[in-house]
């Protein structure tokens, strides 16, 4: 009886060490069916050449573009709002400084996580709950962020570099939230009418009191507030190429807003 559970029990090792050295290839994405289709990536082909089969094993799946993800709406929305607070708190000359350095590591980190399977697995221990599927192998969305934020303090104005930052803090988040969840009438690719009507009322509100409370064309608050809205749901709908969100949100919306103020005279 004892030899026979010896025997069971190094088949059942046996198995599960064959199903380990076959995962640490590929990667498992577990469906809602519980049934698991396998993808190889880059990351997995270097492993099997280095021959090391223990580097980049994680077979947790991350979130697609389709899941509501608040986790990582949630972080979005506090980390830019962070951006947004450090920079009124500081000079242009010193944010500039401080956000080229974030921007610089940023890269690198990313850069490098894809070269290095060690670092990548790292990467997704920690960050996973904020990261996509489509992120595992490629370019994460905070580095693109990083970057948008760094080309937005470099070529903008004050005034326009805050609207800006708020409204990539709340508007997308929440654009994405309504689209995902009430998201019936599509427009264009995943984009619907009830994630831009979202982008478009919550950055009208967002501009109306920016302007209000910083004295900025008050006379002409509502006209500016609702064209300023307008420009937000745009520049989150309309997308350019294949260039993520994060990096041309805050860049085409800042273009937007620069040439609205010039036209209103908001630019002192």
């Amino acid at each position: 009886m004892n030899s026979t559970r010896f025997g069971i029990g190094r088949v059942f090792l046996a198995a599960l060490h064959y199903e380990n050295f076959m995962c640490n290839f590929k990667y498992l994405k577990c469906k809602a069916n519980d049934r698991c289709s396998v993808r190889e990536g880059p990351l997995s082909s270097m492993a099997m050449q280095q021959g090391s089969p223990t580097l980049i094993f994680d077979p947790r799946p991350l979130k697609r573009r389709h899941d509501l993800h608040m986790a990582r709406k949630i972080w979005h929305a506090l980390g830019v709002l962070t951006l947004a607070i450090i920079y009124t708190w500081i000079s242009h000359q010193q944010a500039l400084r401080a956000i080229a350095a974030a921007a610089f590591f940023m890269v690198a980190f990313d850069f490098l996580r894809q070269k290095f399977a060690r670092l990548n697995r790292f990467a997704l221990k920690f960050f996973g709950f904020i990261m996509r599927e489509h992120e595992r192998e490629s370019w994460a969305g905070t580095t693109y962020l990083i970057l948008g934020v760094f080309i937005l303090v470099w070529v903008f104005p004050r005034p326009v570099v805050l609207l800006t930052l708020l409204f990539l803090a709340l508007a997308d988040p929440i654009a994405s939230y309504f689209g995902i969840r009430y998201g019936r009438d599509k427009l264009i690719g995943s984009k619907s009418l009830q994630g831009t009507f979202a982008a478009f009322a919550t950055c009208s509100l967002i501009a109306g009191f920016y302007l209000y409370f910083n004295g900025i064309l008050t006379e002409r608050l509502l006209i500016v507030s609702l064209i300023a809205g307008l420009g937000g749901a745009l520049s989150e709908l309309i997308p350019l190429g294949k260039l993520d969100d994060n990096l041309t949100f805050p860049v085409v919306n800042a273009t937007f807003l620069w040439g609205l103020f010039f036209a209103f005279g908001g630019l002192s």
